[in-house]
């Protein structure tokens, strides 16, 4: 039985700080592909004025490029595999060293091993830095592949809003309600490739929920219709938390 609204899973101090110093956490967005971690990342971005990141818009740029990169990680990603280590953490390594990124990051897609939260912590110590929260999303299997196979998103990369066919549909068919851009599905948002998908994040990103809880930073929220609790709302939640204890 799932519980109503999010609840931490490990208790993080009690710090209380203003609003600017909210602006440089490093968040990190963890859950299985559907759990809302985009959506709900774009919402803390607005109402933290900290920077979003996703790995994997990053790797989709590529490959409608048509990189080297892109046709690397294209070659995994449409299997539903995960792309090796060392190339995703090269790629985020390169991105926290950009100017917007400085004081503060919520990464979205990153890490998705272990071996790559290790190396993480590693690039956020010698800046001085560290992770603040892992918020930890997680959604009935049903329930994802239900809301992937359904899920469109706006084709122009200045916007990228998503939307969804049967939760959050669009005004118009096919357009985009904030842009006017056709909306597209992404080539591996079907069944077969989300069952792949899941098996590997089950079998690879699950331990970072403990390695994350043990280091006191874990926060967890269930994000399902079953519960009437959807990406806003848990965002609203998200932000509330954040503002008390940090």
């Amino acid at each position: 039985m799932l519980k109503k609204g999010i609840k931490p899973l490990t208790k993080l101090g009690a710090k209380f700080f203003d609003k600017e110093d909210i602006k440089n956490m490093n968040i990190i967005m963890l859950g299985a592909p559907g759990t809302g971690k985009g959506t709900i990342a774009g919402i803390l971005e607005k109402k933290l004025k900290i920077p979003q990141v996703s790995t994997g818009d990053i790797f989709r740029k590529h490959m409608k490029e048509g990189t080297e990169l892109g046709k690397l990680a294209e070659s995994y990603i449409s299997k539903g595999a995960l792309v090796p280590d060392d190339v995703t953490i090269g790629l985020v390594e390169d991105r926290l060293k950009e100017k917007d990124v400085q004081s503060g990051i919520i990464l979205d897609g990153f890490p998705r091993t272990v071996k790559q939260a290790e190396e993480l912590d590693k690039m956020l110590e010698s800046e001085n830095k560290k992770v603040d929260i892992v918020i930890n999303l997680t959604t009935p299997e049903e329930e994802i592949i239900e809301r992937i196979v359904n899920r469109r998103v706006c084709s122009n990369q200045e916007c990228k809003t998503i939307f969804n066919l049967q939760l959050n549909p669009p005004k118009q068919e096919g357009i985009c309600d904030k842009c006017g851009s056709e909306l597209v599905q992404r080539k591996d948002d079907t069944v077969e490739t989300v069952k792949s998908r899941l098996n590997s994040y089950f079998e690879q990103t699950s331990p970072l929920v403990e390695y994350y809880e043990k280091k006191g930073k874990l926060y967890s929220a269930v994000v399902s219709k079953s519960i009437n609790k959807l990406g806003k709302d848990v965002a609203e939640d998200v932000v509330k938390y954040i503002e008390e204890n940090f």
